[in-house]
């Protein structure tokens, strides 16, 4: 073999194609996803969490008034002026909720996206190179992991003016420690694999085996860890603005549209059920969507 070249052999490692380094492998979790058909609930959720991402980039033309707009029409019942009714100071139930799904989406997604960077970032650092490196990070992540998330949440909320872009890198900064843990336990199982030793004989660097080996080969429980962070991040932006410490009305969010109903939850019950309807619904769509993903990614499911 000569130097500098990673020409590795699948007969003399015997691994699974996706497991030497082949350029097709980093397509396999996309070519199983077409597997996710087979499982309806997966389906369901995928439909129902496409249809809210729609609505919420469409806010502004779905929405049938300005969600911030208030009228001497208050608390009214659903009619044809107002679907679902007005709340306490007149504005229409229905544009909030619509405007609500494009704060609580980009708070989950974005959120997630935080997360999911720093997980794998300090997972692969912590998992490859071991011992100097893995100590720190680890004991770094058993530190955070100590600490509750919720209250330390609530608590930043008490000191800093909550808005859109705060509440994300909270959620964010507060909520890696899990993906960086599975990284780095799939990382410690992956590097002494014969592709990773073969690669490592052709002359590859460290970062190019990282990205080129491993990272493929973790991307299936990053994916489906990546789904219950959405749903992780929406609830906690839900908890947080339902306490007064997150989304800070008028700007509507699920979460304070429920603060708001729970004054009139006997008389004018509807004020609450709907953000909660909704904020389940999206909860249990991902749900269903990240067991799918599961299933559909796991090869060793898929045979079954």
């Amino acid at each position: 073999m000569a130097a500098g070249k990673e020409q590795i052999s699948p007969a003399y490692l015997g691994a699974a194609p996706e497991m030497i380094g082949d350029p097709d492998a980093r397509h396999l979790p996309l070519r199983r996803l077409g597997s996710l058909r087979k499982y309806p609930l997966a389906v369901f959720g995928g439909l129902v969490l496409i249809s809210l991402g729609l609505v919420a980039i469409f806010a502004d033309s779905l929405a049938p008034y300005d969600p911030l707009k208030t009228s001497l029409d208050v608390l009214a019942p659903p009619s044809p002026q107002h679907w679902l009714g007005t709340d306490d100071v007149g504005r229409d139930v229905l544009s909030r909720l619509i405007f609500a799904a494009r704060v609580s989406l980009t708070v989950g997604l974005v959120s997630m996206i935080i997360t999911v960077v720093i997980g794998l970032i300090l997972g692969l650092l912590s998992g490859f190179f071991g011992a100097w490196v893995d100590l720190p990070i680890s004991s770094f992540i058993n530190i955070m992991l100590s600490i509750p998330i919720f209250p330390l949440a609530l608590v930043l909320g008490s000191f800093l003016d909550m808005t859109l872009g705060i509440i994300v890198l909270v959620i964010g900064f507060l909520s890696w420690m899990g993906v960086a843990r599975v990284v780095r336990a799939e990382v410690l199982s992956l590097r002494e694999r014969e592709f990773v030793e073969a690669a490592h004989c052709a002359g590859a660097s460290p970062w190019r085996i990282i990205w080129r080996h491993i990272v493929p080969n973790i991307m299936n429980p990053v994916i489906v860890s990546a789904t219950l962070l959405v749903a992780n991040g929406i609830l906690l932006e839900a908890a947080l603005s339902y306490l007064g410490y997150g989304i800070q009305p008028p700007t509507p969010s699920w979460g304070n549209m429920l603060l708001d109903a729970q004054r009139y939850l006997r008389a004018y019950p509807g004020l609450a059920i709907y953000p909660g309807a909704l904020i389940s619904l999206t909860v249990v769509s991902i749900n269903f969507l990240g067991d799918g993903l599961r299933d559909a990614l796991d090869p060793r499911l898929g045979e079954r």
